[in-house]
């Protein structure tokens, strides 16, 4: 099991940077890919960044350049750094991570999706 916690959200205007935090905890966390997913008012879920557990690092088009996710594993804290802000980052973000089977291997995000997720951040970007 793993749980999220996601900290960070707030509104701010077009060209600010805000720090996305998400502590995990639980006996399969850190183990797996991780990442972060948003939702803008009437739009799907999407990925924004990922970790993978080899540490391969996947980013949406949208954000590249823009934002950096990261990891501090003495924490247990992954992080989503984001600058020049852009009203259609406005989004609720999720932290998310991968399952992990009986055998201890990690359950791809990209064949069966994430398997936890917080309760999410809202983020506001205004102009």
């Amino acid at each position: 099991q793993v749980q999220l916690v996601e900290s960070g959200g707030g509104s701010v205007q077009t060209g600010d940077t805000l720090k996305l935090s998400c502590l995990y905890s639980g006996a399969d966390s850190g183990a797996c890919g991780m990442g972060w997913y948003r939702q803008a008012p009437g739009k799907g879920r999407e990925l924004v960044a990922v970790i993978s557990e080899t540490g391969t690092i996947t980013y949406t088009g949208a954000v590249k350049g823009r934002f950096t996710i990261s990891e501090d594993t003495v924490k247990r804290t992954i992080y989503l750094q984001m600058t020049n802000l852009k009203t259609e980052d406005t989004a609720k973000y999720y932290c998310a991570a991968e399952g992990v089977t009986s055998s201890g291997s990690c359950r791809s995000y990209r064949t069966y999706g994430m398997q936890y997720w917080g309760k999410g951040v809202l983020v506001t970007i205004s102009s």
